[in-house]
């Protein structure tokens, strides 16, 4: 079972979501808000797997609620450090609005696990958020272009970012961020590659801690940064 916040600026928008995604035997919704301070108290205190970010028009603001959720670094709710909270922090999906690579962008390297157009289907938004909470990314074909076009637009490394490469990884390193890129699931890379899920696991790991990220979505923007796959036709 995933539970799922809900933070839209739309009141219409959070009931419809709300009741689509609760009618899903495996999903619960365990609250919704219209601010960003608000949605930052909830994820602390309610833990939730996924937390779903929309709203007709992403600002700065949107981007920092994405990064004090999927990266906590001060005081939760209750006055204890992020570090001493049960588990790890919840994950993010941004439901958007606009193809707007900047903000993708910004949002992803705030830490944002997934993207999702607001004119997807509503299978396509379960199929998202379900996929966000088991780790993986998801991310539609059009964003991916932006994506990859904003990478290649913001090589420098900033300020106590190592530079890193794909030499840096072992060869089983680079076949699982492959697959990983490819958009095959944790299940089907162990499949394909013959070794255990609890590997391919430990494998993302250690490429997410090579290249500073935490979401698997970067690790997808590495792999087309370097050139280790390529956009479809």
């Amino acid at each position: 079972m995933a539970s799922v916040l809900i933070v839209n600026d739309h009141s219409l928008q959070r009931l419809g979501l709300r009741m689509l995604l609760a009618a899903e035997p495996d999903l619960t919704v365990v609250g919704d808000t219209a601010d960003g301070a608000e949605a930052v108290r909830l994820s602390a205190t309610l833990r939730p797997d996924v937390v779903l970010v929309g709203g007709h028009d992403p600002r700065h603001e949107d981007v920092e609620t994405i990064r004090r959720i999927a990266r906590p670094s001060h005081l939760t709710a209750v006055g204890r450090p992020a570090a001493a909270t049960a588990g790890p922090p919840p994950r993010v999906l941004v439901l958007t609005s606009t193809r707007d690579q900047g903000y993708a962008y910004a949002a992803l390297r705030a830490g944002a696990g997934g993207f999702l157009l607001e004119d997807a289907t509503s299978d396509e938004l379960i199929a998202a958020v379900r996929v966000v909470a088991v780790g993986d990314a998801a991310i539609t074909p059009e964003l991916t272009r932006a994506l990859i076009d904003a990478v290649r637009h913001d090589r420098a490394p900033r300020p106590g970012e190592r530079a890193i490469g794909p030499d840096a990884f072992t060869q089983r390193e680079r076949d699982v961020l492959v697959a990983v890129a490819s958009g095959w699931s944790n299940a089907e890379i162990a499949a394909r590659l013959s070794i255990a899920p609890t590997t391919v696991k430990s494998h993302v790991s250690h490429i997410l801690a090579k290249i500073g990220a935490r979401a698997r979505v970067q690790a997808v923007a590495f792999a087309y940064e370097y050139g280790l796959v390529h956009p479809a036709a």
